[in-house]
């Protein structure tokens, strides 16, 4: 049977997490030879010996997809931004960023420390990622987990084992990050720069999350996919020592969040700095991912998703507009806009 070529169109992408996550289930059905999607726009191009009509192999596509909120068609859907989701985000995004910074005005807290990110902000942040890019591949990856450890008789030692390894492997390689920065013999001027960069990524972040805008998710910077391939296939097995050995290998997924913390860690050009940076951003993970492990939590199907989305996304764009003015303010450019 010749190999055929089509082009769907994809819903509920956010990141380059969710392009890999389709990417690599696709390739798991013998009759596909090769699938690619495009983030920026929304479509997955497969390859293989079909018999069904395009319609049909949507609606089949659809069903290995669908558990991580995407879907599959034929034809391209009118993007919906989901403006009204804005009435009870907006209020939700200002009650909690104005708790911040009570918080940190209380001294119970610190979410601005200078041109670099505080321990409280990384936290919050892993919390963010959690939800979203995060959920996408590694949730992925502990449903994978999940799976196969059912099939061959496992306990909760697997996903145990995996939330173990991710946070020790965070903390350690954290470490040698901030080890690397130090090594670079980074400034202050380099430090600036770099958080100012942070903020940048992160904005690019905070404004994907909104799904709003297609095209900003062309300005997404990631890692190669190639290593991130490698941990998606090894999430099959059940070794005993597979599922820590993922665990650390989620520290090298490309999550824009994750990458955020790490250049963090880099500027902090300290081992004790950088792992706990990479720490508490693990940290903030757990409880969202440990809930999907251990139970049933499956946010991508709530009817509330997008307002959590876009609240979200607020919540990281205001982090990062905090994180940038007062990177300014450390070299004297502006004043800080917040003095506690």
């Amino acid at each position: 049977m010749n190999n055929t070529t089509y082009v769907f169109h994809v819903n509920g992408m956010h990141c380059k997490a969710c392009s890999l996550i389709i990417e690599e289930t696709f390739k798991e059905l013998p009759y596909i030879t090769s699938a690619q999607v495009s983030l920026a726009d929304h479509r997955v191009t497969v390859t293989g010996a079909f018999i069904d009509t395009p319609k049909k192999i949507a609606e089949d596509l659809t069903e290995l997809v669908h558990k991580h909120g995407y879907t599959i068609s034929a034809e391209k859907n009118t993007h919906v931004a989901g403006w009204v989701d804005f009435i009870y985000a907006i209020p939700i995004s200002v009650i909690l960023i104005s708790a911040f910074l009570l918080l940190q005005k209380a001294g119970l807290t610190s979410l601005i420390t200078g041109s670099n990110v505080s321990y409280g902000t990384a936290f919050i942040i892993g919390l963010i990622a959690s939800v979203s890019s995060c959920l996408a591949i590694v949730g992925g990856l502990v449903l994978s987990l999940s799976a196969n450890s059912a099939r061959e008789g496992g306990t909760w030692r697997t996903q145990t084992l995996f939330h173990i390894g991710r946070i020790a492997g965070f903390f350690i390689l954290g470490g040698f990050v901030g080890l690397l920065g130090n090594s670079l013999h980074l400034g202050l001027t380099a430090n600036v720069v770099l958080g100012s960069v942070v903020a940048l990524v992160m904005f690019i972040l905070g404004v994907n999350l909104l799904d709003i805008f297609h095209f900003t998710k062309r300005l997404q910077l990631t890692m190669p996919a190639r290593f991130s391939r490698y941990i998606m296939r090894g999430s099959k097995h059940d070794y005993y020592l597979a599922p820590a050995l993922i665990g650390i290998g989620t520290f090298f997924l490309p999550c824009g969040f994750t990458q955020s913390m790490q250049l963090y860690a880099l500027s902090t050009g300290n081992f004790a700095q950088g792992s706990l940076t990479m720490f508490f951003f693990a940290l903030g993970t757990l409880p969202m991912l440990a809930l999907l492990s251990f139970g049933s939590l499956n946010i991508a199907h709530k009817p509330w998703k997008g307002i959590f989305f876009k609240t979200a996304g607020i919540i990281v764009i205001a982090l990062a507009l905090l994180n940038f003015s007062n990177a300014l303010a450390t070299v004297g450019i502006i004043r800080p806009l917040f003095n506690f």
